[in-house]
């Protein structure tokens, strides 16, 4: 059975064995995951475990929308079942949300892992050190030229506001509906509706609720499926999206579905620093 890895985010990375791995932190616990070929396995670094899980949304191709160009679905089925890792703390999805905006990809991933790797916390892993983000407590002692030096200059007021932000709302915004959640990260400054769309889904594992106008989910769609109709405005696509996939699941299947196939279409992950 053929399956897919998603791996939009930036934390992941490619271990001395050429797998895709990334360290996931969750309060005091530490997990690191690395894709077997079928699956990603996890395995327990330290911290207070008990009862805790990580594991990754699972899409399967009956999920994708009988309404959607035919081409576009045949060609994105291939892809087997596709799993996504959600971001293990909603602090995580808003900061790669944050450090993703307006740049490309390769370029999002590169400044992601130095942020973190400059300015996070460290674990042994079987891949070897691997960093997670710093904490928003962390992230409001840094000064303007602890940005600068990395490269993030861009984002030395949006990080400290939506640092300050989650250390008041982040429990309650933990809780709320993907919808909801898009809706409350917007009110901090910086946050716009593409990076808090994408916080949400990252976080929620729920992809109706991405951008689905975004430039990627068009890019991939008009790749992956040339003769299909697709509109090229980003409103005009973003209709059509919702209109052939009337539903969450739909939604979030073709979305997750257009992604993987772009990611699985070119080099999955870049090399750790």
């Amino acid at each position: 059975m053929t399956t897919t890895l998603l791996t939009d985010h930036p934390a992941w990375a490619t271990g001395p064995d050429g797998a895709a791995c990334r360290l996931v932190v969750r309060g005091a616990g530490a997990w690191f995951v690395a894709w077997d070929g079928t699956a990603p396995a996890t395995s327990q670094l330290g911290g207070p475990l008990a009862g805790e899980r990580v594991e990754a949304v699972a899409t399967e191709p009956a999920q994708l929308p009988a309404d959607a160009p035919r081409p576009l679905t045949k060609a994105l089925a291939r892809l087997g079942t596709v799993h996504r890792l959600p971001s293990p703390t909603l602090w995580e999805a808003i900061t790669s949300g944050l450090l993703r905006k307006i740049i490309r990809a390769p370029q999002a991933r590169a400044l992601y892992q130095r942020w973190i790797t400059t300015y996070g916390p460290s674990w042994d892993t079987p891949a070897g050190v691997m960093h997670s983000v710093p904490g928003p407590r962390e992230v409001l002692e840094l000064a303007e030229e602890h940005f600068a030096v990395i490269g993030a200059a861009l984002h030395r007021k949006a990080l400290p506001a939506a640092a300050a932000a989650y250390l008041e709302h982040g429990e309650v915004w933990g809780r709320l509906s993907p919808d909801d959640m898009v809706k409350a990260l917007q009110e901090v400054p910086g946050i716009g509706p593409w990076t808090a769309a994408c916080a949400a889904a990252d976080f929620t594992g729920d992809y109706s609720v991405y951008p689905h106008g975004d430039l990627a989910v068009r890019t991939w769609a008009a790749k992956a499926a040339p003769s299909a109709p697709l509109p090229e405005t980003p409103r005009k696509f973003e209709a059509a999206w919702s209109r052939w996939a009337p539903d969450r699941p739909q939604l979030h299947a073709l979305t997750t579905y257009t992604l993987a196939w772009g990611i699985h279409a070119r080099p999955p992950v870049t090399p750790r620093p």
